[in-house]
């Protein structure tokens, strides 16, 4: 007799949100990566290129990440953290000496990633969940 699987556990709202802001940051990175290549000009179009290329991959990794989340996969976690510790350090250059909206856009995003991944029930849905493949 074929017994029924286990019903998945329920993903948290926090780590849902978290989740679906790194999946958004993912896109508009994308977005920033086909922006790139389509200004690519000048002397050096090489590295306009593989800067592009690299942005795709992160894009790409972030979503990924972010979706994995949502599908309570715990190795998820630390790229998430990583990638939102980089986003607080990098938009800090877009602030010009003083806060502008990217800047405050940046780390807001951020903060609630961070947040929703950290949240007490996102621990526990997370680290009950082993890693299942």
């Amino acid at each position: 007799m074929i017994e029924p699987s286990p019903s998945s556990p329920a993903v948290p709202i926090p780590l849902q949100v978290a989740g679906w802001v790194a999946v958004l940051e993912g896109a508009l990175v994308l977005g920033y990566a086909v922006a790139g290549l389509v200004s690519v000009s000048g002397h050096s179009p090489g590295t306009g290129v593989a800067a592009a290329v690299f942005f795709v991959v992160y894009g790409v990794a972030l979503g990924y990440f972010g979706l994995m989340l949502r599908r309570l996969k715990s190795w998820a976690r630390s790229p998430v953290v990583l990638a939102q510790l980089i986003q607080v350090l990098a938009a800090w250059d877009f602030t010009g000496g003083r806060p502008t909206p990217l800047f405050l856009g940046l780390v807001v995003a951020a903060v609630v990633v961070l947040i929703g991944v950290f949240h007490p029930a996102s621990l526990r849905a997370l680290g009950g969940a082993g890693d299942r493949a």
